[in-house]
């Protein structure tokens, strides 16, 4: 008990004097694992999903689903972890209010595990997140999801991989879909979005996660940069949320405008919050009314998918 009283509290702690251009999407082994106990924490007494399928053979493609209310086919939010992309779960990173907030407002919702780095490659995970969509629209009338309106949304490094696949045409293809079969993507303040800018405005702290994910030959970290592949096609609107990081700021803001020079439909929204507190509190906090995040992804949600 008394361990778990001092890492909460140093953890805290290093919000403060942790600089703010630090990407939480890729902190430190200790915040990470430290944020996963806290997430596992909010999870009790949370809305439980209806069941658990398998997208693929690995333990790791797996989903949560959970049906609308109402009992007719509805619109659905899949959601995209973070972690880093060599940690995070489907069940602990969905945060203490998105689900039943988006239950309430009348949509589907499924959370994807996918597999993590370094067993697997970045690369495979934005095909695992195809692959997710693909299962959950082939499986449509008897989950009760409406096909033709379905968002992937994704927080930190789940932003990233949900940008990469709204980005780069190739995921979905390799899933037999389009571009078009989704309609929009969400990205909850995420990060490399430039990978070789990220790396330069990183610094050391930073460098080995991001090498892991990365590697360091400029060619792939081009392909995998979703501003960089930000050339028509693209998916049909992006909604790109960021708190106030100058890492994330300025990846979300460059994400953005490079959409909209192809004519993509993106917007772009800072949101209250500092540093590692803020990043950890837009998904957490997302569908509690008091966190501005709430309302915009709300009315942008209507615009684009519809509600009940």
């Amino acid at each position: 008990m008394l361990r778990s009283i001092l890492a909460v509290l140093l953890a805290a702690s290093l919000w403060f004097v942790l600089p703010i251009s630090l990407s939480p999407a890729c902190a430190g082994p200790f915040l990470e694992r430290w944020q996963a106990r806290m997430a596992a924490r909010e999870a009790e007494g949370r809305v439980a999903p209806d069941a658990e399928y398998a997208y693929g053979a690995d333990p790791l493609q797996t989903l949560d689903v959970w049906q609308a209310r109402g009992g007719r086919a509805a619109p659905l939010i899949v959601f995209v972890h973070g972690g880093g992309w060599k940690r995070g779960d489907k069940r602990n990173a969905t945060g203490a209010a998105k689900v039943e907030h988006l239950l309430a407002q009348g949509y589907a919702f499924a959370s994807i595990d996918y597999r993590l780095v370094p067993a697997a490659t970045v690369e495979q995970q934005a095909a695992d997140v195809a692959a997710a969509v693909a299962w959950l629209r082939n499986n449509a009338g008897r989950l009760g999801i409406d096909a033709s309106r379905i968002v992937l949304m994704g927080h930190s490094a789940g932003a990233h991989l949900v940008a990469l696949v709204g980005t780069d045409p190739r995921y979905l293809s390799a899933a037999r879909l389009t571009l078009r079969d989704v309609s929009g993507f969400i990205a909850l303040d995420g990060a490399c979005y430039d990978v070789a800018r990220q790396i330069a405005d990183s610094g050391r702290f930073m460098l080995d996660t991001y090498v892991q994910a990365f590697g360091t030959d400029p060619v792939r970290q081009r392909v995998l940069s979703p501003t960089l592949q930000a050339a028509k096609p693209n998916a049909p609107a992006f909604l790109i949320l960021h708190v106030d990081r100058a890492d994330g700021k300025a990846q979300s803001e460059a994400l953005g405008a490079a959409l909209m020079q192809a004519g993509t439909p993106a917007e772009v929204a800072a949101v209250a919050g500092t540093g590692l507190r803020g990043h950890i509190e837009i998904n957490r906090d997302l569908g509690d009314a008091g966190h501005p995040a709430t309302a915009i992804v709300d009315a942008w949600l209507r615009r684009t998918i519809g509600t009940k």
